[in-house]
This record gives C-alpha cells, sequence and structure tokens, in this order.
C-alpha cells in the first residue's frame, strides 16, 4: 500500500511526545534519513526515491537525480543552508554521491565510485565542510574518502593507515549509520559483519589512521554482524545489529563502550531482535533510539538498559531534539515525534 500508515508504540525520550504517521507518496524501501530540524527531513530509498518535507506534515516526492532513477539511495545528510548529499549503495559506479544547494530540487554528480569492485555504504560528517564515505574492502581494505567542501569533492588520503580487512568482512548499507562521525571533533568509527568476527573501526584524526577493535558481536555469516554505531561523547558509544534475514534474530544484538572503541561489552536491546540503526538524541546526554526490523527501543543511560517499545519494523531513525524525531521503513513507512501531542 503507498503511503502505508503504521503507528508505532514507542517511548518517547519526552512525556509529552508522541509519535505520529506521516503518510508517503512512496513505497519504496526507505534507508535513508537526514533531519535539520522539527519540520525539514529528507529521507531516500530504492528506485531513486527522495523524499522531502519542509513542514513535518506532509512529504513530496523529489526529481531523482539525471541518471539516478534506478539507483537504491541508502543514505542522505543535510548539512543545513539547504545543503543535501546523497549517497547511493551499489557495484562499482552505481555508488555514487549527488549534492544539492537547493534542499534538493535540482543534484549535481559530485563522485563515482572509481573502483569496479567498490560499494559504498555510508557518509558521516564531523561538520558542514568535513566528511567521510565508508566503502566495502577493495583489495583487502575498506576504502574511506574524504571530502574537505562540504561533499562537493571526494579524495582518498594517499597516506591513510587501514588495517587489513578479513575475509568476507563488509560493512552494511541498511540505514546510512555503520559510519559514524562525532559533531564537531575528530573521531570516527564505522561497524562491521560478514567475517568470522563483527569489529568496530575507529580513527582519532579524521580519518587518516584507523585502528580496529574486536568485539562479543556475533557475524558468521554474509548477513549478520554489528550494523549501526552511535556515540554520545568521544568515550561513550553503543552498535546494534543481529542478522537481517532474520528479523527475530536469537543472538547479541547490543554492544557498548566506555573508552571510546578500545574494548565493548555486551548491552542487549532486547531478548530477540534485528536492530538496523541506533541513533543518539541531542539535547539528552544519555539517550539512544534503536529500530530495526523487530521493532524499536530506547536507551535513557547511555545503553546499559533498554526498553523495548514496539514491533514496527522500521530501518532508519533521526533526532534533531528531545522532542524532535523521525523514523523510515519499508513500503515508505514514516513517523514523526511530535511535540505536544
Amino acid at each position: 500500500m503507498r503511503g502505508k500508515l503504521i503507528a508505532m508504540a514507542f517511548i518517547a525520550t519526552a512525556s509529552s511526545s508522541a509519535w505520529l504517521p506521516v503518510q508517503t507518496p512512496s513505497a519504496s524501501e526507505l534507508r535513508g534519513l537526514a533531519a535539520l530540524d522539527a519540520t525539514h527531513a529528507w529521507a531516500s530509498g530504492s528506485g531513486g526515491t527522495v523524499l522531502r518535507t519542509g513542514d513535518g506534515k506532509k512529504w513530496e516526492k523529489l526529481r531523482a537525480p539525471e541518471g539516478g532513477e534506478a539507483l537504491d539511495f541508502r543514505d542522505v545528510e543535510a548539512l543545513g543552508d539547504r545543503v543535501v548529499v546523497l549517497m547511493s549503495a551499489g557495484p562499482g559506479d552505481a555508488s555514487r554521491i549527488y549534492r544539492s544547494t537547493n534542499g534538493g530540487e535540482t543534484w549535481m554528480l559530485a563522485h563515482t565510485n572509481p573502483e569496479k569492485d567498490g560499494f559504498y555504504d555510508a557518509i558521516a560528517f564531523f561538520d558542514a565542510q568535513d566528511g567521510l564515505v565508508l566503502g566495502d574492502p577493495v583489495n583487502g581494505k575498506f576504502r574511506v574518502r574524504a571530502t574537505h567542501d562540504g561533499g562537493a569533492t571526494w579524495a582518498s588520503d594517499p597516506g591513510q593507515i587501514m588495517p587489513a580487512a578479513w575475509e568476507g568482512e563488509g560493512a552494511f548499507a541498511a540505514s546510512g549509520t555503520c559510519l559514524f562521525a562525532l559533531k564537531g571533533g575528530n573521531d570516527a568509527w564505522f561497524v562491521t559483519g560478514g567475517a568470522k568476527e563483527a569489529r568496530v573501526f575507529h580513527t582519532t584524526d579524521r580519518g587518516r589512521e584507523w585502528t580496529v577493535a574486536s568485539t562479543p558481536a556475533p557475524a558468521g555469516n554474509a548477513s549478520s554482524g554489528l550494523f549501526s554505531v552511535a556515540f554520545l561523547d568521544a568515550r561513550r558509544g553503543f552498535a546494534s545489529g543481529g542478522d537481517y534475514k532474520q528479523p527475530q534474530f536469537n543472538g547479541l544484538n547490543g554492544i557498548r563502550t566506555e573508552d571510546g572503541g578500545a574494548t565493548w561489552t555486551p548491552s542487549p536491546l532486547s531478548a530477540t531482535g534485528f536492530y538496523s540503526a541506533v541513533v543518539p538524541v541531542p539535547g539528552a546526554k544519555d539517550d539512544l533510539v534503536a529500530v530495526g526490523l523487530a521493532g524499536e527501543a530506547a536507551s535513557h543511560d547511555s545503553g546499559r538498559s533498554w526498553t523495548k517499545a514496539g514491533d514496527t519494523p522500521m530501518n532508519a531513525a533521526a533526532f534533531t531534539a528531545l522532542d524532535s524525531g523521525w523514523a523510515v521503513g519499508p513500503k515508505g513507512t514514516s513517523l514523526r515525534l511530535a511535540a505536544g501531542r
């Protein structure tokens, strides 16, 4: 059903707020989500889908970038001043980055993956100018390219230090959140799966040098591992995942760190379930929200404990304030966190 409305049984981070369904003019699988404020947001997905809302009440479907009508847009970032950066995932040159300076009315092709064996997974920004794009391993190492002009150009650092990837290891382009850059800082992290162990890669210098840490999260096949990572500050972080082929995954689906990602400890989001995205809540120093095909969960203590809050399948979530958030998912599903409702 186009614009399917599904109520989300969710524990709002503010007691006076509630999740409201917002109809979309699309039945696509929505995985990319960027929220600028309480009323302005962008969503993206399969079949060249790009959506925008300017009032928080209705979505409009934007024209896909020229030549990108069939692409799968797995991530979108709003940088303010009507600058929006859009990333498609796919093999080789199907992985692209587009940029708009007018809120998505028109798009410029900023970058195409130059490697035929490459596959982009996510983009993340430290600020309005500096950001990273993460790609699956090519010749045994993950690919990370950087921008210093708000997404207009992207390039590899010839001096970059990247640990070797394991056989079968990759990142998951499930929600645009397998890569996380700390706003205003120099740290970034990305999470992996698909190999014998799920791991977390970390940089303290905006992508020039990376280290990697083992985790207790299970992997072992191409559909399982860590799918998303979020940090509340430079030390406290959380990663979520499971197996996307098993919405009710029976295994460890969450881990947390208090030392910047050097070590990780188990912290289940729920007894069972797959969670494709975990995000911080601005304005609440200890709050995290996780969503996935298993439903929704919330933590108010930096991921030490979680409350399962609903069973509505979702792919991605984004917050701009304690009472300002969005979530998107399968078949054009969209919900908005509304204050005072």
